[in-house]
C-alpha cells in the first residue's frame, strides 16, 4: 500500500509535534546538567582552598585582634534553574513531595554566597567570620507569573552575611 502525500505530511507533522519537544527537553537536560556539574566542581575546589579560614555562627568573635576592628561582609548569589528542571518540577508539584532539584538549587546558591562572603573578607585582610547568617528567596517561583498565568523560570537567591575579624 503506497502512502499518499497527505499521509506523509501528517506523519512528518506528528513527528515534529512529538519529537521536537523531546529533543529540546533532552538538550536542556544534557546542557543544564553539564553546567550544574561544572559549578559544583568549582564550588568544591574553592571550598577545598578555604584552608584555615574560620567560619562560625557564634554572635561574637572568640578572640580577635584589638588593633583591627571587625567588619560586615556579604556574599550574594542567584542561581537559575533550566527549563528541563522546571518541567520536571511541574510533575513533582502535581503529585506532591520534596523537589530534590530545587533543594540542590538552593544548596548551590547558599554555598556560592558563602564563598563570595569569604572572598570579600579575604580581600579586606580578615581570616575569620562569625555571626554568619543566611537569607534566601525563591525568585520567579509561585509568586511570580507572566501575563498568561504560567510560572516563569525559577531561581534561588541567597545572601550570606557575617562579621569578619582577625583570628589570633
Amino acid at each position: 500500500m503506497e502512502q499518499t502525500p497527505i499521509a506523509t505530511a501528517e506523519i512528518v507533522a506528528l513527528a515534529l509535534y512529538i519529537g521536537l519537544p523531546i529533543v529540546v527537553l533532552l538538550a536542556q537536560w544534557l546542557i543544564g546538567g553539564a553546567i550544574e556539574r561544572r559549578h559544583l566542581r568549582s564550588l568544591s575546589l574553592r571550598e577545598g582552598m578555604r584552608g584555615d579560614f574560620a567560619l562560625t555562627s557564634l554572635k561574637a568573635p572568640p578572640s580577635g585582634d584589638a588593633a583591627r576592628p571587625p567588619a560586615l561582609v556579604t556574599g550574594e548569589a542567584v542561581i537559575s534553574s533550566d527549563y528541563f528542571k522546571n518541567w520536571l518540577f511541574s510533575f513533582v508539584s502535581f503529585f506532591g513531595g520534596e523537589s530534590k532539584t530545587f533543594t540542590r538549587l538552593f544548596d548551590r546558591a547558599r554555598r556560592e554566597a558563602t564563598q563570595r562572603m569569604i572572598d570579600e573578607a579575604r580581600l579586606a585582610g580578615y581570616n575569620a567570620i562569625c555571626n554568619v547568617r543566611y537569607v534566601s528567596a525563591d525568585i520567579g517561583g509561585n509568586a511570580a507569573t507572566r501575563g498568561n498565568g504560567k510560572n516563569t523560570l525559577k531561581m534561588a537567591a541567597c545572601m550570606a552575611f557575617g562579621t569578619a575579624y582577625m583570628q589570633a
